[in-house]
């Protein structure tokens, strides 16, 4: 029996066991045994060699979004009036076969967008070069999952679905669950405050279904079973995902204003060139990019080329600022005056570990280096040869 094939028959053992107070310890261990299958499932087959068939497409800029959806939702389209990068686009299903990027310069950043093809059911198990789109949306700081307005709620679960099993969590944060594996000592099972759906004998029937038992495991939150299993797993990926709700120019008023009130959501139309500011404005706010620009000593700041760091990539404080000028800037570095949203008076004296706002303005001022032996008159060494016999001899006077 395949992967595929237990993962079924356990989904299908699921769904038959009711649930309740007797049986929450034996689907706690089923929902163990489907995440081992799943991690099983996307690790490549033993005996091959060399990397994987996938779409290569080198990272640019200063982020990178991916656009996930089902075929002919109009992916392409966006594409191309985000950023004018032709793909093809046309009025058959699967029209783009591969991984097509794009630039949009917004805010002085450059933002790769990335047009993926479209994925069906059972992407996840490897159906219509599923896991290689999948994979690309891993890489991506976040995804736009596009959807057609007139049939939207049923295509948003499924590829919810897909991209959850997959190890995908979309618009939520880590569980604040702490698990450490030891070499002895068995399970120490801890928690900070009561726990609802989650007891000591269900989370050592899941350690025992991984094979763990000595580890160390201390809830900081009322987390669920599948979350104890995503941090036991460790190959979780959290990531931020806006809903975009193209074609609202073929359903009514009420709908449209329906869709825009659900939370992370926009609609738009491509046809109709409708709300894609929105759209940018919304992308970036997830992003969270933060623009820095320089100020040289005695001169204005330079406006035209800002340095943008991101929370999620390095940090936004200014010893990553200074990294990303320069890996040797940090040890130079005396103080920073700053000027903007963070600072508390203009301009303020920061060190290393203040954190930048977007639209900041920094100077550096670095260390000055060091004469040996001092400055002036309090040299230590003189430049006169040492011995009174080797000293120049003065012309006597002229009487």
């Amino acid at each position: 029996m395949g992967i595929i094939e237990k993962i079924k028959e356990i989904e299908a053992e699921m769904a038959r066991t009711q649930k309740n107070k007797a049986t929450e310890y034996h689907l706690g261990q089923l929902k163990a045994k489907i995440a081992k299958l799943r991690t099983q499932l996307l690790e490549p087959p033993k005996g091959s060699s060399g990397a994987g068939e996938g779409f290569e497409v080198t990272k640019y800029g200063h982020g990178r979004v991916a656009l996930i959806g089902f075929p002919s939702v109009g992916k392409s389209t966006l594409l191309t009036m985000l950023t004018g990068t032709h793909s093809e686009a046309a009025s058959y299903e699967f029209t783009t076969l591969t991984c097509i990027p794009g630039i949009i310069h917004y805010n002085d950043t450059k933002i790769q967008l990335l047009d993926l093809p479209g994925i069906i059911e059972g992407a996840s198990e490897g159906k219509g070069r599923g896991r290689q789109v999948i994979a690309v949306s891993k890489s991506s700081d976040i995804v736009l999952m596009v959807l057609d307005a007139s049939k939207s709620e049923g295509h948003r679960q499924i590829l919810t679905k897909e991209l959850e099993a997959v190890g995908l969590r979309l618009n939520k944060r880590p569980p604040q669950i702490y698990f450490k594996k030891k070499k002895t000592g068995g399970i120490s099972f801890n928690s900070t405050l009561p726990l609802s759906h989650v007891d000591e004998k269900l989370c050592y029937q899941i350690l025992h279904e991984y094979k763990i038992h000595n580890a160390e495991v201390l809830f900081r939150e009322d987390a669920t079973v599948d979350d104890l299993i995503d941090v036991i797993e460790g190959n979780r990926k959290y990531m931020k995902c806006v809903y975009v709700y193209n074609k609202i120019d073929v359903i009514g008023i009420d709908d449209v204003d329906k869709l825009a009130r659900q939370p992370n959501s926009v609609v738009i139309s491509c046809n109709l060139k409708l709300n894609l500011d929105r759209l940018l404005a919304k992308m970036w706010e997830e992003m969270g990019l933060v623009r820095v620009y320089t100020k040289p000593q005695g001169q204005q700041p330079d406006f035209t080329d800002p340095v943008v760091l991101s929370a999620d990539r390095g940090g936004c404080t200014v010893e990553d600022f200074c990294n990303q000028i320069h890996r040797s800037l940090v040890k130079d570095v005396k103080y920073v005056l700053v000027w903007g949203t963070s600072a508390r008076h203009h301009p303020q004296n920061c060190g290393l570990g203040h954190v930048l706002h977007d639209e900041d303005v920094v100077q550096i001022v670095k260390k000055k280096e060091r004469e040996d032996g001092g400055r002036g008159r309090f040299k230590s060494h003189s430049t006169a040869p040492a011995r009174i016999s080797d000293r120049e001899k003065k012309a006597p006077l002229k009487t």
